[in-house]
């Protein structure tokens, strides 16, 4: 059996898309996934399979919530061990009053937008592409451009956004 993380785009964020986790769980594992858990309520979905095809699992997962919820909503999925390896290897270690955020891409950016979003880096925000994953530092909230609509912009694909200390909280409670 394969532990995933499912990280659920625009779930219970501005009164929008509201759905309770305990609800989500229940159709978590109508789809056939197993130990099905939810942390916090921004959706994340952490459950078994033995499905070990990430592209497939992610699209048959989408598709059924899509059937029972009636619209759509974007999962990205990453196994167990890759999210502990983003906990882990955060290229920022975030002094007082700065946050590190990581934002969950659908697929990973090419060469000129991953360039592109660097050159955004600035003295409220700097920014880091590492594979499927962008990782914001910022040291000011007032001045950061920084936002899950910015990333999806600047690089031309779908994205969700969590705080390095849910992820981090997420990969110690789920190794």
């Amino acid at each position: 059996m394969q532990k995933y993380l499912a990280f659920l785009r625009a779930i219970n964020v501005g009164g929008t898309s509201i759905i309770k986790m305990d609800e989500l769980r229940k159709h978590f594992e109508s789809f056939g996934l197993e130990n099905v858990q939810t942390y916090i309520q921004t959706g994340n979905v952490i459950f078994e399979t033995r499905e070990k095809n990430t592209s497939k699992l992610e699209k048959k997962i989408e598709s059924q919530l899509e059937k029972v919820l009636g619209y759509k909503v974007l999962i990205f999925l990453r196994t167990i061990q890759e999210v502990v390896s983003i906990a882990n290897e955060s290229p920022f270690e975030p002094k007082e009053n700065e946050t590190v955020h990581i934002s969950f891409l659908g697929e990973k950016p090419g060469a000129a937008a991953g360039k592109k979003l660097l050159t955004y880096n600035s003295d409220a925000d700097e920014f880091i592409v590492k594979g499927r994953e962008v990782y914001n530092l910022r040291h000011d909230r007032d001045a950061s451009i920084f936002s899950n609509q910015f990333i999806e912009k600047v690089l031309g694909i779908p994205a969700t956004t969590r705080n390095l200390t849910t992820i981090k909280k997420i990969s110690e409670k789920y190794k």
